[in-house]
């Protein structure tokens, strides 16, 4: 059965940075589209980035994210990243890992449909405050 859990959320002052973390288990980790969305409170739930699969290690980035969160992931350990760093409060909310279990491993490109994606984590908060 396919599991996704997420971990390394919490609450960080702006301008700081944090690391999230997705072990996914149950299918072949290597050969998934994965990525990142986030949902603030009171909004509809947005894509922030993906990453391919090894066929395709394309990155994608939301314009909001690019050049302050870096997605990657270790093989070896089954795991996605999502490095936060110059953190902004608009960039709280829970963040859900998400995996295309099913197709190629090619992802489609920025802003994919959340129903591309068939498995989901729980999700993780992120606060960002002073």
């Amino acid at each position: 059965q396919v599991q996704l859990v997420e971990s390394g959320g919490g609450s960080v002052q702006p301008g700081g940075s944090l690391r999230l973390a997705c072990v996914g288990s149950g299918y072949p980790f290597n050969s998934a589209c994965m990525g990142w969305f986030r949902q603030a409170p009171g909004k509809a739930r947005e894509w922030v980035a993906s990453i391919g699969s090894d066929i395709d290690g394309r990155l994608y980035y939301t314009d909001s994210v690019k050049g302050r969160f870096t997605v990657s992931k270790d093989n070896a350990k089954n795991t996605l990243y999502l490095q936060m760093s110059s953190l902004k409060s608009e960039d709280t909310g829970t963040y859900y890992c998400a995996a295309d279990t099913v197709t190629s491993g090619f992802c489609s490109g920025p802003d994919p449909e959340p129903r591309e994606f068939e498995s989901w984590g729980q999700g993780i908060l992120v606060t960002v405050s002073a």
